[in-house]
């Protein structure tokens, strides 16, 4: 089959750890191989393919608009761009929108407002606090900015700036307000998705609004992987009844196409001005118009509340079909956003759902499955992914309580 055969020979550079499986056609939450083989996605794209692959709206729209226009750069107007501005502002409850064509580059967008905002204020050397295990993107600024030693290995000299605590823990922002004053902004993810999905308590987004309050500061949220429904609202801090001073999104605002935004209110809305920042491609008329038709859609179909709905029941059949399982140490999430931590280092499960039971997952910190399915999943393939997710961790659970039942002191 072909997820036995080798890898052949590329002139790709081995960015990527890739799975030897080639997709060539989708449908909803469902994608065929080259032998017509079926798969569940229960990862969509990593967040992006939130209303599923090969949705015919979106496929008609990109179509059309080709045909009449791609591109004109942001020396002119483009109309897409405003409207599509126009409505993520109203959505969010911010003012005004940068377009470019990642979340890495929209966080780019986020860390220069915080300089400017810092420079503002006469701080010479403006510092934002981030979070452990946190990610932001793969630029140098981003990967700065991201909790992950391991993926900033190798790239040092970091940029400097950076003021990093524990994610969730109030006191230890209080703390660092108190050791630096030269602190003028905060950057953090509602939940922490390459975290191991962690999510932030609403009292402590709460909290944390009022010290930025208190103390001056911006209030970033990076909504790139919660945003735009896949938390079970509009975008990750509604939960918390909170608005952010800044806020970046991409992944699902395109469902495939390549675009990312900054959006911001009050004093940051107006800190952008003529050449201090651009994009070439970013907030084309192709992107923003397929942004447009992605709001359409969820608005449409009230797709939050269905990733709430059903974020509920992936969640519950998680804990049922999972509890008492030897390696499982958490089953955590917010809609659907669902991770799995095990006692142990999973990354080969990645091959092993595709290999046995055609789906697909990604791994985080190398030991927690996170499942990010379409938000336009119905109940059934939910219940499919929570039985393939049990399925393919049944083996290990039956291994180790065989070996527990032969030698009474084993561990592992």
């Amino acid at each position: 089959m072909q997820n036995d055969m080798p890898l052949p020979d590329s002139s790709l550079m081995k960015a990527y750890a890739r799975q030897p499986v080639s997709f060539v056609r989708g449908q909803g939450a469902l994608l065929w191989d080259a032998e017509d083989t079926q798969y569940l996605d229960a990862i969509a794209g990593v967040a992006v393919t939130s209303l599923g692959h090969a949705h015919p709206e979106i496929a008609a729209v990109i179509a059309e608009q080709a045909g009449l226009l791609l591109h004109t750069s942001n020396v002119f107007r483009i109309d897409w761009q405003e409207r599509l501005g126009e409505r993520l502002c109203r959505l969010a409850g911010m003012q005004s929108a940068f377009f470019c064509n990642s979340g890495a580059e929209a966080n780019e967008a986020a860390l220069k407002l915080a300089r400017l905002h810092g420079h503002g204020r006469r701080v010479a050397h403006p510092q934002i606090l981030v979070m452990d295990n946190g990610f932001h993107g793969r630029t140098l600024a981003t990967l700065s900015a991201t909790g992950n030693p391991a993926k900033q290995r190798g790239f040092e000299p970091l940029m400097p700036g950076f003021v990093r605590v524990p994610y969730d823990d109030i006191e230890a922002v209080r703390q660092a307000a108190a050791r630096y004053d030269d602190i003028v902004a905060v950057l953090i993810e509602p939940v922490q998705g390459e975290g191991g999905i962690r999510v932030a308590g609403a009292d402590y987004l709460r909290q944390l609004r009022d010290l930025c309050d208190a103390h001056g500061w911006l209030l970033m949220l990076d909504e790139i992987q919660t945003g735009l429904g896949r938390t079970g609202a509009w975008f990750g801090h509604q939960h918390a009844g909170i608005v952010p001073d800044v806020m970046t999104l991409a992944k699902a605002l395109g469902n495939g196409v390549p675009i990312g935004a900054c959006l911001a209110r009050g004093s940051a809305a107006s800190l952008i001005s003529p050449g201090r920042h651009g994009s070439t491609f970013g907030g084309n008329p192709l992107a923003c118009r397929v942004g447009c038709t992605v709001l359409d859609i969820m608005e449409r179909e009230s797709i939050p509340a269905r990733a709430e709905r059903l974020g509920r029941r992936l969640l519950n059949g998680l804990h049922q079909a999972l509890h008492g399982h030897p390696d499982v140490l958490a089953v955590r999430g917010l809609g659907l956003m669902a991770g799995i931590e095990l006692n142990h280092n999973c990354q080969a499960l990645v091959g092993q759902a595709l290999a046995r039971q055609r789906l697909l997952i990604t791994v985080t910190r190398e030991s927690t499955i996170r499942l990010l399915p379409p938000l336009v999943c119905d109940e059934a393939q939910i219940d499919e992914i929570v039985a393939r997710v049990a399925h393919l961790l049944a083996p290990a659970a039956a291994a180790q309580r065989s070996r527990r039942a032969t030698d009474p002191l084993a561990t592992a």
